[in-house]
């Protein structure tokens, strides 16, 4: 593969959805990065909280570096951290992953902001794909369900189950353990594809628990899911609002 694809989501916070607003493109090859906005960019703006980020000032854009943009920089862990073999523990990485391999598993959340960086769902020939992401929501379940989660271990199966009441998305996929305590939810930018996946696959598809990161953890890297299934005929992340929004230009040599 000589390209890698990273979405950036966000959260309102007067809906509380998170919307996916724009693509990371890597050439590898030729280390080009390019920064697009895409559809989910508009409902984010009508839902009237979502403003361009400076680093990318205007929607119309297509952005260019031959370096990783600071926006995103900023994200990762730096190695001269001194818990940086502690950080990549946590994302369940060996201790020569690279910046990009760290925003896909860590999702490059920050306290200051509503942002969440995930990776391009891949098909393979035969349909399969695996994608892990951490644990939506754990912090609104109940003590009950908490507890469950406190003593959850690395390889445990979990159940997913649709929703389709949820006050902020309306349908959300739901996260349970095998004796039926609620932990939380899938992101939501990825439910689309989940939810056809459960429904192309049914029994083959299946979520277990990478790793349970207690605290001094950051509270969105609570708990790594891996989640492996399968489509019949779809390809993940085509739908409208993971498109570009139309392009008027491009502006490169900034970084």
């Amino acid at each position: 593969m000589t390209t890698k694809t990273l979405f950036l989501a966000w959260q309102s916070t007067l809906t509380r959805r998170w919307l996916p607003v724009g693509r990371l493109t890597v050439d590898l090859a030729s280390s080009l990065y390019e920064f697009t906005y895409i559809n989910g960019v508009l409902q984010a703006v009508e839902d009237g909280q979502f403003e361009p980020l400076i680093d990318f000032p205007d929607i119309t854009m297509r952005y260019r570096s031959k370096t990783l943009f600071p926006f995103f920089t900023n994200r990762t862990i730096a190695p001269g951290r001194p818990d940086f073999r502690q950080c990549l523990s946590q994302l369940d990485l060996p201790e020569g992953a690279g910046p990009l391999e760290i925003l896909s598993v860590g999702g490059g959340q920050r306290a200051t902001d509503s942002f969440e960086v995930s990776p391009k769902l891949e098909r393979a020939p035969d349909g399969r794909f695996i994608c892990r992401f951490f644990l939506h929501g754990w912090r609104h379940t109940n003590d009950d369900a908490q507890r469950r989660l406190d003593i959850l271990h690395a390889g445990e199966r979990l159940n997913l189950s649709v929703e389709l009441t949820n006050p902020a998305t309306r349908h959300a996929l739901l996260i349970h353990t095998a004796d039926y305590y609620t932990l939380g939810w899938a992101p939501h930018y990825l439910v689309q594809d989940l939810l056809r996946a459960l429904i192309d696959a049914n029994l083959e598809c299946s979520a277990n628990v990478v790793r349970l990161n207690p605290v001094p953890a950051p509270a969105r890297q609570r708990l790594l899911i891996e989640f492996e299934g399968r489509w019949e005929d779809h390809e993940p992340m085509s739908s409208r609002e993971f498109q570009p929004v139309a392009v008027s230009g491009s502006a490169a040599g900034r970084y």
